[in-house]
């Protein structure tokens, strides 16, 4: 995949999720969950940065695709950034349930995310001055609003039952239904606050993670398929939510990317194509990455960097299978590329 940089395709990205995004936000909160050390970053020009991978994350590629020649920087540094050309706010760990991984720490939710955009939004507008505010409107609403949530309100929270009661309380095909519902709070607030061009991202194959095989798998286990059974149902849910707000929203654009099915579909990832399933690094008993230990060498023959997160040749992989879709079954309606045009 080669990436354009150049003049941005967009004047604005701005990122809400958890770890599959995160580029810092978790650093300087009070949780185990903070990947700003090595081996996490020994493929990225600035070494450790809070990006639970090796190297750049999806997102990070997809800026790139769409022309910037910088990343988007995390909230938790945009004191000294350029916000008008947008903020990540996604935070390792988050979901879209509030208490959804706090049984590791802080972590900020998506419902917290929202409120840190609108701080943005105030900024934004303060800083281009009273009657520059409708312009500056104008040009949040020809930004794009990228999300990729859920995956913790499964495997740090449903998947869980020593830690919460969802599983107790509610049936899988109920969780679904009440994370989608929330989900779509959140989606019509942020559309309120003017967002109108959005990627929203399903879940990857959960079940298929090394840290879930070795959790709630057996020792022949390839995937725990009752957790992909459940994944695919928020996932159809997901999409069908997106012909929901089309429908409801004029004037506004939304698509689904189904990473379950592009990331399946990696070589690395594919059943007559595995070289190295297992984990590129030592991790240790949460799935991260044990501190200061020398990861795999040849780590684009792993999928996974740690027990959890795809590797960067994965990332890269599923941002451009989403950029310029090659299926219609990886983006729907259509791919990141005609909606920068729509």
């Amino acid at each position: 995949m080669e990436v354009a940089v150049g003049k941005p395709e967009v004047p604005c990205l701005f990122i809400f999720g958890d770890s599959l995004s995160d580029s810092g936000n978790n650093n300087n909160l009070s949780t185990d969950f903070k990947v700003n050390y090595s081996p996490y970053g020994v493929d990225f020009p600035d070494g450790p940065t809070g990006r639970f991978t090796n190297g750049r994350n999806a997102v990070d590629f997809i800026t790139q695709l769409l022309g910037f020649d910088h990343f988007i920087p995390p909230y938790a540094n945009y004191a000294d950034c350029d916000i008008e050309e947008g903020v990540n706010y996604a935070s390792g760990y988050a979901g879209i349930r509030y208490e959804t991984g706090k049984h590791l720490g802080e972590n900020v939710s998506f419902k917290r995310q929202l409120e840190h955009h609108k701080v943005i939004i105030s900024e934004i507008t303060k800083k281009v001055g009273g009657r520059r505010a409708e312009i500056a409107k104008r040009r949040l609403r020809k930004c794009l609003y990228y999300v990729n949530t859920g995956s913790n309100d499964y495997i740090n929270n449903y998947f869980l039952p020593q830690h919460y009661y969802t599983s107790l309380d509610y049936t899988p095909e109920e969780f679904a239904e009440l994370l989608v519902q929330e989900y779509y709070t959140h989606i019509k607030a942020l559309h309120e606050l003017g967002a109108r061009k959005f990627i929203l991202n399903g879940l990857n194959l959960l079940g298929c993670m090394p840290h879930e095989i070795a959790t709630h798998g057996s020792r022949d286990t390839a995937c725990v398929d009752t957790e992909n059974d459940q994944v695919m149902m928020f996932n159809d849910k997901l999409r069908a939510m997106v012909d929901q707000l089309n429908e409801e929203c004029s004037y506004s654009k939304f698509i689904y990317v189904n990473t379950a099915v592009i990331s399946s579909s990696h070589p690395l990832l594919h059943s007559n194509g595995v070289r190295e399933i297992n984990k590129c690094c030592e991790v240790g008993s949460k799935g991260l990455c044990t501190p200061d230990v020398e990861p795999c060498p040849e780590r684009n023959l792993h999928p996974f960097f740690d027990a959890i997160h795809p590797s960067e040749v994965v990332n890269r992989f599923v941002a451009a299978s989403s950029y310029n879709s090659p299926s219609k079954s990886y983006t729907y309606p259509f791919d990141i590329s005609h909606l920068v045009q729509s």
